[in-house]
């Protein structure tokens, strides 16, 4: 299996630091790990948030890594925007921007960034199926597949829908974990984050949550604001400066979409990277769209067909999947199921089975009995809206029940929601490619 080049120490902290005890309890010695990485460079609040299990951060940011700056079928600024496509369906400016900014290095055209109507035929086709697979997984088929492998100009390949299907099912599951442990209205170290306001061109920020802007924007954004100066208020920004942002790095590009008045035509208004806006989450058990059929995991699973035709499509990926879904069923948080009366284990697993089944996933061996008995109802409500309709959480509703217990317990239930939402999607995007490649 690939290695992950980027994170080589994950796994090696030192001894000393393993041992390092603090009397805070919401900022246990692992958060040492996470300011470690950040040395190597930019640390987002996500893996702020996943320090507090750093094994399972080892595993996640090898996977990420691999899934978008390693070799693969599909170009790099495409596996950004498709990133930034799968963040929007549920309005997730914070992962929203970064992949701006990852996909403008990566050297992205800037002109896609105006929406799907400025992008290529065979990008824009993705939409349907991300829109399926965000809200109703159960409705992916293998029309959707045939649908983008056999139109004769500029189809997809197996390989390239693969890809697209983990970044796409990753993204989603992402910003679940994003609105769940609040990253998307959590204050950095200093003073509050908010989305970019629109107004003075200087004003616009893209950066990490709670580290400021970064060095090479605030150098881009003060040359365009003098520059601006000196053509006046009427000044026309779409010649000199225009092409001299062309000649300029990609970042230098993006600032040229913003006008005069420093309006922003992209990310501000996350429609224009949405198809069918008003499409969500609908309760599997009262749909009766295409009356959707119960997908017993008997039938297709991760571990005997998911993980073989993923990782025979796209090398490795299925291998660092499995890894992250193992980690995340190793880890310890006892003081929760503890308060239910019961093993940890079973938490765990009421947590994974309650999120299958909210999208159509059943375990012929599971009394699900026990989701409503290990589960307290508000317990049950935060899962649910963080899993379905994550731009709808408010953490304000839930601070009352999470208050006795530590942070990294909260994190823990939602690093549960995310694989198991992650896995989902997969077990349907994955069983439609394997009806399709048999029919």
């Amino acid at each position: 299996m690939a290695q992950c080049p980027v994170w080589p120490t994950v796994c090696a902290l030192p001894a000393q630091m393993a041992k390092m005890s603090t009397g805070d309890k919401e900022r246990p010695p692992q958060l040492l790990f996470v300011k470690a990485l950040a040395s190597r460079g930019r640390i987002e609040a996500i893996a702020q948030q996943m320090g507090y299990h750093p094994h399972y951060l080892d595993s996640f940011l090898c996977m990420q890594h691999y899934l978008l700056h390693m070799d693969g079928p599909l170009p790099f600024d495409c596996r950004h925007f498709i990133a930034i496509m799968a963040a929007a369906r549920h309005r997730c400016l914070y992962l929203v921007n970064l992949h701006v900014l990852q996909f403008l290095r990566v050297g992205g055209d800037p002109l896609w960034l105006r929406g799907l109507d400025c992008i290529p035929p065979k990008l824009r086709r993705l939409s349907e199926i991300n829109k399926v697979l965000a809200h109703r997984p159960w409705l992916v088929c293998k029309e959707h597949i045939e649908k983008l492998l056999k139109i004769s100009e500029q189809s997809w390949s197996l390989a390239e829908l693969v890809h697209a299907v983990v970044l796409l099912a990753h993204c989603h599951a992402l910003a679940s974990f994003a609105f769940g442990c609040g990253c998307e209205q959590d204050p950095g170290p200093e003073e509050g984050w908010a989305p970019p306001k629109l107004g003075l061109p200087g004003s616009i920020c893209f950066c990490d949550v709670g580290n400021g802007c970064s060095q090479e924007l605030l150098h881009l954004n003060r040359k365009r604001v003098r520059a601006s100066a000196s053509w006046g208020a009427g000044g026309d920004m779409g010649g000199h400066l225009g092409l001299t942002c062309l000649r300029a790095s990609p970042l230098a590009k993006w600032l040229c979409l913003l006008g005069f008045n420093g309006e922003f035509l992209g990310a501000a208004d996350l429609s224009c990277y949405v198809l069918d806006p008003s499409f969500g989450y609908q309760d599997f058990a009262q749909c009766h769209e295409g009356q959707p059929q119960i997908f017993r995991v008997q039938d297709y699973s991760w571990e005997d067909h998911g993980f073989s035709l993923v990782n025979r499509l796209y090398s490795d990926i299925g291998h660092l999947l499995d890894e992250k879904f193992r980690k995340v069923d190793g880890l310890h948080s006892c003081s929760m199921a503890k308060r239910q009366g019961c093993e940890e284990a079973s938490f765990k697993r009421a947590i994974w089975n309650y999120v299958h089944c909210m999208f159509g996933i059943r375990y012929d061996d599971y009394d699900y009995a026990e989701v409503n008995l290990l589960l307290e109802r508000i317990l049950k409500l935060y899962i649910k809206t963080v899993t379905c309709s994550p731009e709808k959480m408010d953490p304000q509703v839930f601070e009352r029940f999470w208050k006795p217990f530590k942070h990294s317990e909260k994190v823990h239930v939602n690093l549960l929601i995310l694989e198991a939402r992650l896995q989902a999607e997969l077990l349907y995007a994955l069983r439609a490619i394997t009806h399709y490649m048999v029919s």
